[in-house]
């Protein structure tokens, strides 16, 4: 679904909220969740009738980190549901700093900046040379749509290189 009006207009009926920053974050054994206000708090005001987006990292194996951007769950799980293999739970690193927040799975690990802008940043190390960003969540990268009249949307844009490409089953357009 196209939701600009060009490069940089939303159409109209269209409203965008994106993390502003990460507000809150809460480490557990083998997650990372992060909740992230639709606009900057810096005071109690601000928190009124803002949007709050969590974002939930986890990794289900070895150098895959699992994203889940929410906002207000707690719906029934709509099929398809696709089990990943019974496998032992991976060796996870989850650091929370004051600079940001870190989950490591393997090679593969995301950052989250903490402060006044939102950053997400995805880092591999290839064995040979040290840790580098493969790509990142900039700021207006990920957030919610809300279309009037037909619903709400969830969205991510990757910062990627020419000829780089993604996988994923996150994406339902038709049936399996």
């Amino acid at each position: 679904m196209k939701f600009t009006d060009g490069y940089w207009m939303l159409r109209k009926g269209v409203q965008a909220f994106y993390p502003a920053q990460a507000y809150d974050v809460r480490t557990a054994r083998d997650s990372l969740t992060v909740y992230a206000p639709a606009r900057r708090v810096d005071h109690r005001g601000d928190t009124l009738n803002a949007a709050m987006l969590t974002v939930e990292f986890s990794s289900p194996m070895p150098d895959v980190i699992r994203v889940r951007l929410t906002h207000w769950a707690g719906q029934q799980p709509r099929p398809p549901h696709l089990d990943l293999l019974a496998q032992s739970a991976p060796a996870v690193s989850v650091r929370d700093e004051q600079e940001a927040a870190t989950l490591a799975s393997g090679r593969l690990s995301v950052r989250v900046a903490r402060g006044n802008t939102w950053r997400v940043e995805f880092w591999g190390d290839d064995g040979v040379a040290t840790s580098h960003v493969i790509t990142s969540s900039p700021p207006r990268g990920m957030g919610m749509i809300e279309v009037e009249g037909q619903g709400h949307y969830m969205h991510e844009q990757l910062a990627l290189g020419v000829g780089e490409c993604v996988y994923g089953l996150g994406e339902r357009f038709t049936a399996l």
